[in-house]
């Protein structure tokens, strides 16, 4: 039996999932081998000594201390793609929303209640003050063609707008997603100089943070529109609250409420609703336990944030999934220890991400502790799993 913590309410689509023959699944699980998480802060948590994944029902990770989890052996997973269709819908709406001033005229037409037969009037005289342009035929520039993006600019298209995109790691997936009439930039300098508005999409790292800055905006258009729907720490506050008063920048909209956005002129500040659907949630929650099933019981790891991808089956007979750094001379020293058993290797497979790397020997029989126990003392070594078919 498998133990899962969930630390957020998520939906139960995942007893489909995580059958209740296999897992025991609580809010209160004191020593879980698997998470289940949505925006619940993790990073002041003391990770428990037996959890093996984390699996975060959305695409964001800023909530979970990856690093700390890479240390531990425990894979991280995400679930892109899952919630692209509400966060894109979302994004056409913004892009409407930062055009028309609706909002402005939303919050000014609740004014008039209680002027009785002149409302009707008060309308026609004062609706002028929320004039905005269309955006067809406007061009847009989307930064970042991932799921949410390609929707994004696929959804633009239709709208009847010119669209521009730069993404330098777009994936074979998304590039064939992609409407054709999506002109591709190779630069942020020529979305900057080409788009009436800029949508952005594109995660929180080190290089990212706020890059929406005063070099930046010098670059764009007079009287851009902004949109971001991903963090709100891509966006230096202080210089994106400075072309706002200048009109450098004539709107920004965003579903990430900081103090500094709400005090900004021509902000149009969203709750987080991105991903805030039925369908979604209930996407996000089906993907992340999937992923966390198929590594408990089967170590496969797909769309982790932290270790490379590898694909399995079943495993036929028994295997040996080792999580460790990517050192020279480590995948000898396993083999060796196993060969030193007179343990046949029947298949091995060894994927890496950076620093980090996971392999997996297919073995003609199952270890004993002694030998696990060396192989988790193997310098490098983070974590050492087994599974086992024949049992």
């Amino acid at each position: 039996m498998f133990k899962i913590q969930t630390l957020n309410a998520i939906s139960d689509v995942i007893h489909q999932h995580l059958a209740a023959d296999n897992y025991i699944i609580s809010n209160d699980e004191p020593a879980p081998e698997g998470i289940l998480v949505r925006s619940a802060a993790m990073h002041d948590m003391e990770l428990p000594a037996d959890l093996l994944a984390i699996a975060r029902a959305g695409a964001g990770t800023n909530n979970i201390p990856i690093d700390k989890c890479t240390e531990k052996g425990i894979v991280v997973f995400n679930t892109p793609g899952a919630n692209a269709n509400a966060v894109a819908e979302l994004v056409i709406c913004g892009l409407m929303l930062g055009s028309r001033n609706v909002v402005g005229g939303i919050q000014w037409a609740r004014t008039l209640d209680g002027k009785g037969d002149e409302v009707a009037k008060l309308t026609e005289k004062g609706k002028s003050q929320f004039v905005g342009p269309e955006v067809r035929g406007k061009t847009l520039g989307v930064v970042g063609l991932g799921a949410i993006g390609a929707l994004v600019a696929n959804g633009a298209i239709g709208l009847g707008m010119n669209v521009i995109g730069y993404d330098p790691f777009i994936s074979v997936d998304s590039a064939w997603s992609l409407s054709r009439s999506v002109k591709h930039c190779t630069s942020m300098d020529e979305i900057y100089a080409q788009a009436d508005y800029i949508t952005f999409h594109i995660p929180l790292l080190k290089d990212t943070r706020g890059s929406i800055n005063a070099d930046a905006i010098a670059k764009m258009k007079d009287g851009v529109r902004l949109l971001n729907f991903s963090r709100a720490e891509l966006a230096d506050f202080a210089d994106l609250t400075a072309a706002l008063e200048s009109g450098k920048v004539a709107s920004y909209v965003t579903d990430f409420p900081t103090q500094e956005v709400l005090q900004m002129k021509n902000a149009v500040v969203i709750p987080h609703l991105g991903a805030s659907t039925p369908e979604s949630e209930e996407n996000c929650a089906e993907m992340a336990a999937r992923q966390m099933r198929d590594y408990l019981e089967f170590g496969q790891i797909r769309n982790s944030v932290n270790l490379p991808e590898v694909l399995l089956g079943r495993a036929e007979g028994v295997r040996v999934l080792v999580i460790h750094e990517n050192e020279p001379g480590l995948i000898s020293a396993l083999s060796s220890a196993v060969g030193a058993r007179k343990i046949n290797i029947n298949n091995m497979i060894s994927k890496s991400r950076g620093n980090n790397a996971v392999t997996v020997l297919e073995i003609s029989q199952m270890p004993d502790q002694k030998l696990l126990n060396e192989l988790n003392a193997l310098n490098g070594v983070l974590r050492v799993r087994t599974f086992n078919e024949q049992a």
